[in-house]
């Protein structure tokens, strides 16, 4: 039986972020140029936004709270307070990151299992799809607000999951086309020992790699901008074992969700890159039939 694929929600400019919050049972989205956050009710079928002053590159829900998110806002870390419905406030600042760069925004970031965020940059870009290379980083904040380098030199900073049973941390940076893996301490939130475990020249895949999670076996799904499609990984073997097309070119970014976290949301964008990218990309999809499952994303721990 083949996966089934349903947009939820309607087209956004550059849907990112995805993340499942057990606690709202919702699933809460960014849309970069938009300037927009957003909250999707699968219980209802409602999808409400707010508009920001930034371009936002992620949101994730502070640790025990239900109305207040951590937000990269360009390259600003804060707290904003919102109900899902109407305006967002910014209650105030975590971090700024990339000062260096001024000129650079954030792209990616997720907590790791004790509740620290990773957060990656990347370069100016200038206009959809172009963007000044090699001018992004890998951070890590902890909850203490304190700021830690941990890659430079980044073209585009994406992916981001853990394998805490094999003390696993997956990234890419999606100009490399492949998958790094990071030996990861639990306890003190260090990445260290970096290895290309997935190369998508070895396996005839076009687009770049983007948005990435992980499931309860193991196992990455990676969303595959400009190829139309989520690709299913074996990081341990390096071997691709599924392709979920989606009727969105440029796919995302990927999260589980759902009460039993068997449903895998995906988002897409519409960037008019010379060719126009006419609905449902854009949209938030929903896949099921996976026969997979995935674990309990981590909410931001601040101080």
């Amino acid at each position: 039986m083949e996966p089934e694929v349903t947009a939820v929600t309607e087209p956004v400019w550059l849907g990112e972020g995805p993340h499942w919050s057990h606690d709202h049972q919702a699933l809460f989205f960014v849309s970069i140029f938009d300037k927009t956050i957003h909250k999707y009710d699968p219980a209802t079928g409602e999808h409400t936004r707010a508009k920001l002053d930034a371009m936002p590159g992620f949101i994730i829900p502070v640790e025990g709270t239900l109305d207040q998110f951590v937000v990269g806002l360009k390259r600003r870390v804060v707290v904003v307070r919102w109900d899902g419905r109407g305006e967002a406030q910014e209650l105030r600042q975590i971090a700024e990151i990339d000062q260096h760069n001024p000129d650079n925004r954030i792209n990616d970031a997720k907590a790791d299992p004790r509740g620290r965020l990773f957060v990656g940059t990347m370069g100016h870009e200038y206009e959809p799809g172009k963007f000044h290379l090699k001018k992004g980083a890998l951070y890590r904040v902890d909850p203490d607000g304190s700021v830690h380098q941990l890659e430079k030199n980044l073209d585009i900073s994406n992916g981001l999951c853990w394998d805490v049973k094999e003390k696993a941390f997956y990234y890419a940076d999606s100009f490399e086309f492949a998958i790094r893996r990071y030996d990861y301490d639990i306890e003190t939130g260090n990445i260290s020992n970096p290895k290309l475990i997935f190369k998508y020249k070895d396996h005839g895949l076009e687009g770049i790699v983007d948005g990435m999670t992980i499931d309860s076996d193991g196992n990455l799904w990676v969303a595959n901008f400009d190829g139309s499609q989520v690709i299913k990984i074996d990081p341990h073997k390096g071997a691709l074992l599924q392709k979920v097309r989606t009727p969105a070119l440029q796919t995302t970014s990927v999260a589980w969700g759902g009460p039993s976290l068997d449903q895998l949301y995906v988002t897409s964008a519409c960037m008019n890159r010379g060719q126009e990218q006419l609905p449902p990309c854009g949209a938030l999809f929903r896949v099921s039939g996976l026969r997979a499952r995935g674990l309990p994303a981590s909410g931001v721990r601040v101080q």
